[in-house]
């Protein structure tokens, strides 16, 4: 037992060295706002589960956003202040070392027993969780699903429901795995509303510099803030109507 216990012992101190490591690589290597993004934020609030951009319409749908895969909140917060100023309210969702998967439903958390009408969204992967969530949470208040760079998997499907639903992509996303998305498509509503910003790239959906494995914008940050803050406020609108 005690040789047994020799052994184990150096084995367990091993992988919490590994696991504190990991951590401790996954929050340094997470993206963070640029400049600009970081004066945006300065109008949110922030909450436990959310970074909050209120407004002062308190009739039309929130809207809850899950962020990229190692991508801060407040990286987006660009295009949520515009659109909390179109009179819808957004909440940015944040997860344990920035990855969705490991908190998926903190929209409920988010939401807290309110009556208000919401959209869910997300960027990437945080559009892979919003979609599952919304797939699991289909009730009369959620009133559509919205994607940025992203598309549901076979968890996530809303083919079946009458959900309205906006897909944003980027003509320059290097990072979006195009194919995919093509193939994903068959777990959308026919009805689904497909925009694309030309000269846009996947990290152009945030403000967080330039992404790994991404192509090179054609456009200004500014520029694609505002039209993906345009395009899905127009999207918001015909929901509202």
């Amino acid at each position: 037992m005690k040789k047994v216990k020799r052994i184990l012992w150096p084995l367990l101190i091993a992988l919490v060295v590994l696991i504190a490591g990991g951590i401790v690589y996954l929050k340094a290597t997470a993206y963070q706002p640029t400049t600009a993004a970081k004066t945006a934020e300065k109008s949110a609030q922030s909450t436990t589960n959310s970074l909050y951009f209120p407004s002062d319409d308190h009739q039309k749908p929130l809207v809850v956003f899950y962020p990229g895969a190692l991508v801060t909140p407040a990286s987006y917060s660009i295009w949520a202040q515009q659109v909390a100023a179109a009179g819808y309210p957004v909440y940015i969702a944040k997860f344990p070392l920035n990855l969705a998967v490991l908190s998926p439903n903190v929209a409920t958390k988010i939401l807290n027993g309110s009556k208000r009408d919401y959209v869910i969204g997300g960027h990437s992967l945080g559009g892979v969780m919003a979609s599952r969530y919304a797939k699991n949470h289909d009730d009369q208040q959620l009133k559509g699903v919205f994607y940025m760079a992203s598309y549901p998997d076979e968890k996530g499907r809303l083919d079946q429901t009458k959900l309205p639903v906006l897909s944003l992509t980027a003509s320059r996303d290097g990072v979006l795995n195009w194919s995919n998305y093509e193939k994903a498509k068959k777990y959308l509503p026919t009805t689904t509303n497909y925009q694309q910003i030309k000269g846009g790239n996947h990290g152009g959906f945030g403000s967080y510099g330039q992404q790994k494995g991404d192509h090179s914008a054609m456009i200004t940050n500014a520029a694609q803030q505002k039209q993906v803050a345009q395009d899905l406020i127009a999207w918001l609108n015909q929901l509202n109507q």
